[in-house]
């Protein structure tokens, strides 16, 4: 096995890695849930509008982000604390939304200026929608990672690393 490819496996069994890829499927199921809501809003004709359309497909799809990142990718169990996570995590989402909101602002402009079908319409509201997600979540990911980059992660890792191997 060529030796990146090892790396990555072997980076995906760590503590980090496997948080990361569930942090990323978290992201894949819940925009797979925003993309069928605005998909079938839009699509028909629920909202006739693009910019409700998709605020509606990603509020609804915050409420499946939260509980699958807090228990699926963080581990998190019981209560929510309102102050130290309810209350971040739907800051960000709402940015995330405000952002998303900015490109169907585009879309609304092409869907008014053109004289497409109703099903480009459609395609381009959800592919829109997604290329911001996308976009933001990037930005996201590289802020996370320079605000919650320390040297005591990095000893945390290495920790949880030595634990697996003598669990092992």
């Amino acid at each position: 096995m060529p030796r990146r490819i090892s790396d990555i496996l072997a980076w995906s069994r760590t503590h980090q890695g496997k948080k990361l890829i569930r942090f990323f499927v978290s992201s894949v199921l819940t925009t797979l849930v925003s993309l069928s809501v605005i998909l079938i809003t839009y699509g028909f004709r629920i909202f006739h509008g693009v910019i409700e359309a998709t605020l509606c497909g990603n509020v609804v799809a915050i409420i499946p982000s939260y509980y699958l990142n807090r228990a699926w990718a963080w581990g998190k169990r019981g209560k929510s604390h309102f102050r130290n996570e309810v209350v971040p995590y739907w800051s960000m989402s709402f940015l995330g939304i405000a952002f998303s909101l900015l490109g169907a602002a585009w879309v609304k402009h092409m869907v008014h200026t053109h004289n497409w079908a109703h099903v480009i319409n459609t395609l381009m509201v959800a592919g829109v929608n997604l290329l911001s997600f996308t976009i933001f979540w990037i930005l996201k990911i590289l802020l996370f990672n320079r605000i919650f980059h320390t040297d005591k992660l990095h000893d945390i890792e290495a920790h949880l690393v030595a634990e697996e191997q003598i669990a092992n």
